[in-house]
C-alpha cells in the first residue's frame, strides 16, 4: 500500500448521489472522488447505505439523484452488463456445478465479440496463477475451503480486467484467523493487478488494514473521509470516534480554563486552539493514550488526572483494558501493556489507580 498512486485527480467521481427505498433514505447526497489504483473502504454498520452505494456503482441499483463518472464516462445510461466494473459478492456466488476454471471463464465466454477458446484458456490460467489456484482448476466449489473459494471469486472478478473492482464484505465468510491472514494477501493481489478497488465492510480492522483511504458512513451519509490514521487519530464527529476503535467521550462546555464537565472536579486541559469558549463539546480520548499508575502522577502542565477504582478488566494477552470507575460513577477505559507492572502483580478488581493523559491526546468534537 505504500506505492505511489496515479496522481490526485479523480478516476471515479460520485457526485451528489442519493437513493431512496419507499420512506427510507438509503444514500443521502454522497459526493466522493477516488483516485486511480486506490483501494478505498466504505465503512459503517449494517443499514448505513454502503452496500446500496456499491450496487449503484455496479449498475444493480439506479440512483434517484446524482451522477457517477468513471474514467471520464458517465455511467448513468450504461447497463450493468456493459459497465467496466466487476463485483465480488460476500457469498462469492460461485456456480456449484462448474469447476474452478469454468467459474473463472464464465464471464469471458459471455463477452461480445466472442473470445477464442485459446484466449479464454490463457486468461483463466493467468488468473489462477495470480491467485495460486492452478492445482485446483478441476475441482468444484464444494471441494474448496472458504479461503480458496474467495480466491476463485477474486480471479473471476479480475478476469475481464475491470476498471473498477467492487468488493462487498469479501472476507466476512472466513473465520477470524484466516481473515487476518488474507487481508494483506488480498491487498497485494489487487496492487499487482493495478485495479481501482472499492471495499465495503463493517469491520474496522479490515478497513484499517486494507484501505488507502476510508469513508465512514452512517444513515446514508458520508461523515468523514481520510487515511486510516486520520480517521482514527482525528475523528471529526462522535460517531466516527466511537465506531472506529474504542474511546472515552467527555461532554462539557469549553471555557478559557478548559472543558468543564461533571465527571471531573477541575476543567479538562485542551490542546491550544481546540474549541471555542462557550461551545458545548465532547472530548475523545483513546484508551491507549491514558496512562495508569498506582501512585499520584507528577503535576505536569497540560495533563489531566483523576483517581478511580478498577471496576472491570479485559485481559487481551499483550495488554489489558481497565475499566476505572471515577468518584462520580463515570467509567473510563485505559489500555496498559501487560509488561507495564514489571514483576509486581498487575492491578485487580477493586484496586485504586490514577489515570492521566496529556491535553494533546484529546480530540475536541462539536457534533
Amino acid at each position: 500500500m505504500a506505492e505511489e498512486r496515479d496522481g490526485d485527480s479523480a478516476y471515479l467521481r460520485i457526485d451528489c448521489v442519493s437513493k431512496r427505498f419507499d420512506e427510507t433514505q438509503a444514500v443521502d447526497d454522497v459526493s466522493l472522488d477516488i483516485r486511480k489504483r486506490e483501494i478505498f473502504a466504505l465503512l459503517g454498520s449494517s443499514g448505513c447505505g454502503k452496500t446500496t452505494l456499491l450496487r449503484m456503482l455496479a449498475g444493480l441499483e439506479t440512483p434517484g439523484a446524482g451522477r457517477i463518472v468513471l474514467d471520464g464516462q458517465d455511467l448513468g445510461a450504461v447497463p450493468v452488463h456493459l459497465r467496466p466494473t466487476n463485483m465480488m459478492f460476500q457469498s462469492y456466488a460461485l456456480f456449484p456445478h462448474m469447476t474452478v476454471e469454468a467459474n473463472v471463464a464464465f464471464g469471458l465466454r459471455q463477452e461480445r465479440p466472442r473470445w477464442s477458446r485459446a484466449d479464454v484458456s490463457a486468461r483463466v490460467a493467468e488468473m489462477l496463477d495470480l491467485v495460486q489456484m492452478q492445482r485446483y482448476a478441476r475441482r468444484k466449489p464444494h471441494e474448496l475451503s472458504g479461503g480458496q473459494q474467495q480466491r476463485v471469486a477474486l480471479a473471476r472478478s479480475l478476469a475481464k480486467q475491470p476498471k473498477l473492482l467492487l468488493l462487498d464484505e469479501p472476507l466476512a465468510a472466513l473465520d477470524k484467523k484466516i481473515r487476518q491472514q488474507t487481508q494483506l494477501e488480498l491487498v497485494s493481489l489487487i496492487e499487482r493487478v493495478g485495479v481501482t478497488c472499492i471495499l465495503v465492510t463493517h469491520d474496522q480492522e479490515e478497513a484499517m488494514t486494507m484501505a488507502t483511504r476510508i469513508g465512514v458512513m452512517s444513515e446514508g451519509r458520508l461523515l468523514q473521509v481520510g487515511t486510516p490514521d486520520e480517521i482514527y487519530e482525528r475523528p471529526n464527529c462522535r460517531f466516527t470516534a466511537e465506531f472506529v476503535g474504542d474511546t472515552n467521550l467527555f461532554r462539557g462546555r469549553v471555557t478559557e480554563s478548559g472543558l468543564v464537565c461533571d465527571d471531573f472536579p477541575e476543567p479538562l486541559a485542551l490542546a491550544p486552539g481546540e474549541g471555542s469558549v462557550g461551545e458545548t463539546a465532547w472530548v475523545s480520548v483513546r484508551p491507549e493514550r491514558v496512562v495508569l499508575s498506582r501512585g499520584q502522577p507528577d503535576g505536569r502542565a497540560g495533563w489531566n488526572r483523576a483517581q478511580g477504582e478498577v471496576a472491570d478488566i479485559a485481559y487481551l494477552g499483550s495488554h489489558s483494558v481497565y475499566h476505572l470507575r471515577l468518584p462520580g460513577g463515570r467509567i473510563v477505559l485505559a489500555s496498559a501493556p501487560s509488561l507495564q507492572w514489571g514483576e509486581a502483580s498487575a492491578p485487580t478488581w477493586g484496586d485504586s489507580l490514577w489515570l492521566a493523559w496529556p491535553a494533546a491526546a484529546g480530540v475536541v468534537l462539536l457534533r
